[in-house]
């Protein structure tokens, strides 16, 4: 019986060195101040908030324009018209708008494969899904982000 006990024992102590040994290294990162602090999507998202607001305006003046015009017939061509062209600025900026959010997105993968790599991680997390443990790196990807050209 102590044969037994021993062997399992034995066992145990094993599986346990080979679990410990397995264990993954976690990072995590809160991303949404990743973003808020990140200077190039920081200056992405005030060019699109301007790119609207001059859209704004532009539907503003136009509005005045529309107003102004005293036929039916030409309120309504001036209407399609100006529907079009609006339409194609609007298209304009989400066109914009996609292109930049994949950069922002590329880079910031970049940056967190970075940071994994030489903080030796096998995995970096969103914050909200940690709730002990961990190694937090939000401050390194920032700062990653912040030092390359894009």
């Amino acid at each position: 019986m102590s044969k037994i006990k021993f062997i399992l024992t034995a066992l145990l102590v094993m599986a346990a060195a080979n679990l410990s040994a397995n264990a993954m290294t976690i990072g995590y990162a809160d991303f949404q101040k990743v973003l808020s602090e990140y200077s190039y999507a920081r200056s992405a998202y005030k060019d699109l908030d301007n790119k609207l607001l001059e859209l704004q305006q532009y539907a503003i003046d136009k509005d005045k324009q529309y107003k102004a015009i005293e036929s039916p017939l030409q309120k309504k061509t001036f209407e399609e018209q100006i529907q079009k062209e609006f339409k194609v600025k609007e298209d304009r900026i989400y066109d914009l708008k996609s292109q930049k959010e994949k950069i922002i997105r590329d880079n910031v993968l970049a940056a967190s494969k970075a940071v994994a790599a030489s903080k030796k991680l096998d995995i970096i997390l969103d914050y909200g899904v940690v709730y002990a443990g961990g190694v937090d790196v939000t401050n390194d990807i920032i700062q990653y982000l912040n030092t390359q050209k894009k």
